[in-house]
């Protein structure tokens, strides 16, 4: 697939490709409206510290993570029109609410359940999946995730001048998000009747077993447990903060370490009760995958897409600290590590589509990203603002590309589990943006880039280790497993 063929829009493919990136770019308008307002809020309202807005950083993420697993397991058994819909819908009504909150706790709350609209990102990658062939998909992908994701380049670059200069006043940030929160709900309604769940009726293929990702081995089995503990286990560390902060009593904190640690149980519980009668059974050997493939992505999002979460929630904050910016010119240059989104996600799929080994493509990123973040960890107010801006976009091209092969390696592990395995792997992108945002109220921002550094390196070492190039990732058709063909059948 060719960037030209993008233009193609009387074919059908096309024309959902770019309904869905749509969708997607509203979702991350939406969902990074806060950053490039940070310094405004704090400003009008005297309530607010910069303490508060740290601690609403870390809640615009948390509740993604499990709001990425459900959503995976939605578009399973609902498919990925009705799901993203639906979504954009829903979300509206928790943006309105933060638009027009009226104390901290209120701010917070909302923030919090605005959270899940981060989890539209996994359905837009199972939609891609289900119009483009294997051979096609890294570039479709990226292209998709590339110029969505630019939502949060374009909420830095716009979000400021509609509250200042459009709306004005004390009042002109809340305006400017109730907008955003308006148009997003009514393309929801709008990609309803826009586009279908693939080619043909039968496209959306639904998985053996809701409610657990399917694993092949007693090995994947408890490596699959291990890694549910970290997805809802990060919210301890939202507890821990939003109590350190007098938002949440003592009781209070206790309740939701309850809460987190039965979550944690019921997921592992479904998890075993899901797949130990099957693996009891005997799983087919063609319908085998390696879910070590699986845990080496979800670390690897994490360490990409985590990163770029947690720096696009500060990086405003960052320009308009060190280098004495009004927060339009903040934003605005801090928009530079998203922009690059546009053209850097798409390469890092198209390469893993043409190299011919998507392993190697993501391997080469992940070095890539590390060293990116040692360069920006040397920035200060000494350096030239110029140079600031280079190393950033040099180091976004690695994280965009990363998150390009990351979901150009998806597809082909298991089509028939796709929304589920984009689910997880999305949702440890949160874990580490939830992390990585908590590691940041304890530290400078020089220090913040270096740790971040550290994690994309760790990252490479399980992904040399443990991820394995995908079956028939380069053909014109999925592989399809006897399993596969047994569910296409009883599904008509």
């Amino acid at each position: 697939m060719h960037a030209k063929e993008l233009l193609e829009v009387e074919r059908r493919d096309i024309r959902a490709l770019h309904y869905t990136w749509i969708a997607f770019f509203l979702t991350f308008y939406v969902w990074f409206n806060i950053a490039p307002l940070a310094t405004s809020m704090l400003q009008t309202e005297s309530y607010l510290t910069p303490d508060h807005i740290k601690l609403f950083l870390i809640a615009n993420v948390a509740l993604t993570i499990p709001g990425r697993v459900i959503v995976g397991m939605a578009l399973d058994r609902f498919g990925p029109r009705r799901v993203f819909s639906i979504l954009m819908v829903v979300m509206a009504i928790p943006t309105w609410f933060f638009a027009f909150g009226n104390s901290a706790t209120q701010l917070f709350v909302s923030r919090l359940f605005m959270s899940i609209v981060g989890a539209g990102f996994v359905v837009g990658i199972h939609m891609t999946t289900l119009w483009f062939k294997p051979k096609d998909i890294g570039f479709a992908e990226g292209f998709y995730a590339g110029w969505g994701n630019f939502g949060s380049a374009a909420a830095a670059i716009t979000i400021p001048t509609v509250a200042l200069q459009f709306f004005g006043g004390d009042d002109g940030w809340r305006w400017a998000i109730a907008l955003s929160g308006l148009l997003m709900a009514l393309y929801g309604v709008a990609y309803w009747f826009l586009i279908t769940d693939g080619p043909e009726v039968g496209t959306h293929k639904k998985s053996r077993k809701a409610g657990a990702l399917e694993v092949s081995t007693w090995k994947d089995l408890w490596l699959y447990c291990l890694f549910i503990i970290p997805l809802y286990g990060v919210l301890s560390l939202l507890v821990y903060r939003t109590q350190a902060m007098g938002f949440l009593s003592a009781t209070g904190g206790i309740i939701c370490y309850g809460v987190i640690i039965v979550m944690v149980i019921y997921q592992i519980y479904k998890a075993i009760s899901v797949n130990l009668p099957m693996i009891k059974a005997g799983i087919p050997e063609d319908d085998k995958y390696p879910f070590k493939s699986v845990a080496a992505l979800n670390v690897s999002y994490f360490a990409n897409f985590g990163a770029e979460l947690a720096v696009v929630s500060m990086l405003p904050m960052f320009f308009a600290t060190t280098w004495k910016l009004d927060p339009t010119a903040a934003g605005l240059i801090a928009s530079t590590f998203a922009f690059v989104n546009l053209w850097a996600r798409p390469l890092g799929g198209y390469i893993s589509d043409k190299i011919g080994n998507r392993r190697l493509v993501m391997l080469v990123y992940m070095f890539g990203i590390g060293v990116g973040f040692v360069l920006m960890g040397v920035l200060n107010a000494e350096w030239p603002l110029f140079i600031a801006v280079v190393f950033t976009i040099l180091c976004s091209v690695f994280v965009q590309g990363a998150e390009g092969a990351t979901f150009g390696i998806i597809p082909s592990i298991k089509r028939r589990l796709t929304g589920q395995i984009s689910g997880m792997a999305g949702a440890y992108g949160n874990v580490g943006a939830v992390f990585y945002l908590f590691i940041y109220t304890f530290v400078e921002p020089n220090q913040f880039f270096y740790i971040i550094a550290v994690g994309a390196f760790i990252a490479w070492i399980i992904c040399y280790f443990w991820l394995a190039e995908p079956e028939n990732a380069f053909g014109d058709e999925y592989k399809m497993s006897s399993v596969d063909r047994q569910i296409a059948a009883e599904q008509g």
